[in-house]
């Protein structure tokens, strides 16, 4: 049996490389950009964009030149942090090598696409990633039931810490980026909660957390980049807390791939699976929450719906590897996760 390890802590003045192995930003949101810039380096960090995340288009170079400029952006760096997702992170997982990436050891931050990379590295090295940031993220205020991934990227392993689920989640449409109110009091408009599939009021499970978009990883499903059954039999003897969130894809879909994800063994050792919030389609006959009925109903473990990650803000940090503890119990709702190997 293997340990997790965990990045060094992230200090004042560290390090923090901006690639884009997915998607750079366009030019009409290099403003955007720039002020998430801004506000990590009022907190004292050293921030550089690499040239690939400020070129537009569905990407900014080739898939060996992505990969390529990824393990140059992990070399020396303590934080290694994407602006955002994109659509095909996953051309680059047979071009990176996870040992030398894992041997750097900074901090890799992201969601959304960056999860096609962030799981094989977690599942395939050991080394825990970070979910549920990225730059362009960072003008907006968090809950204060959450951590910033920041400060938890600053514990020291061993360490412990514990976010409560949001009362408030955002339900409008995204507007242009210079009417945005970046405050929690306006950004999150609508009430919100975790619930339990089978209704079922007080709910508690442990075990290792392992998780992402599903559209992204789902794919992974059944290569050696997305071994999660793997993953539990090395480095996860307590078992496994699944998280999954769809970022778009309407109730077939997302039953589809719970199913695949299923058929893989994704939840063979979980004890626990948490479904984040999603602004895709139900469909005639098939709402979400009955995909993910239909998909994981009669598994004998607990399933979170509703959960703080995702697409549908505000979304908490979730370390991938974190030996995590998970309680349902009205709006006193936590997770607390272990920085433990």
């Amino acid at each position: 049996m293997a340990s997790i390890t965990y990045p060094a802590p992230l200090r004042a003045g560290g390090r923090i490389e901006v690639p884009a192995p997915s998607m750079g930003v366009p030019a009409h949101l290099l403003a955007r950009l720039h002020a998430a810039v801004d506000a990590l380096t009022t907190l004292g960090f050293d921030v550089r964009l690499r040239p690939h995340a400020v070129t537009g288009g569905l990407t900014p170079a080739p898939a060996a030149a992505r990969a390529e400029d990824l393990h140059a952006a992990f070399e020396g760096a303590d934080v290694v942090l994407p602006p955002w997702g994109g659509e095909l992170a996953i051309e680059l997982v047979e071009g990176i090598d996870w040992n030398v990436l894992a041997e750097a050891r900074p901090w890799f931050v992201g969601w959304s696409d960056i999860s096609t990379l962030l799981l094989p590295l977690t599942t395939r090295t050991g080394l825990a990633t970070l979910h549920g940031a990225n730059l362009m993220d960072e003008p907006y205020e968090l809950p204060t039931e959450f951590a910033r991934w920041t400060d938890v990227a600053g514990l020291p392993p061993n360490s412990t810490f514990e976010q409560y689920s949001a009362p408030r989640r955002r339900s409008r449409p995204w507007g242009a980026w210079a009417d945005e109110p970046l405050d929690r009091d306006r950004a999150y408009d609508a009430p919100t909660r975790w619930r339990s599939l089978d209704g079922t009021s007080d709910v508690r499970m442990r075990g290792r957390l392992i998780g992402g978009c599903l559209e992204t990883v789902s794919l992974l499903a059944g290569t050696p980049y997305g071994d999660v059954p793997g993953f539990a039999r090395k480095y996860a003897p307590e078992g496994t807390i699944v998280y999954l969130e769809a970022a778009e894809s309407n109730a077939i879909t997302v039953l589809r791939m719970l199913t695949s994800l299923r058929l893989a063994g994704w939840f063979d050792d979980a004890n626990g699976i948490l479904i984040g919030r999603t602004d895709g389609a139900a469909v005639p006959e098939l709402s979400q929450e009955d995909a993910v009925r239909h998909a994981l109903g009669d598994l004998d473990v607990p399933v979170l719906l509703d959960f703080d990650t995702g697409h549908q803000p505000p979304q908490m940090p979730l370390v991938n590897g974190a030996l995590a503890e998970v309680r349902l119990n009205g709006a006193g709702s936590s997770i607390v996760q272990h920085l433990v190997p």
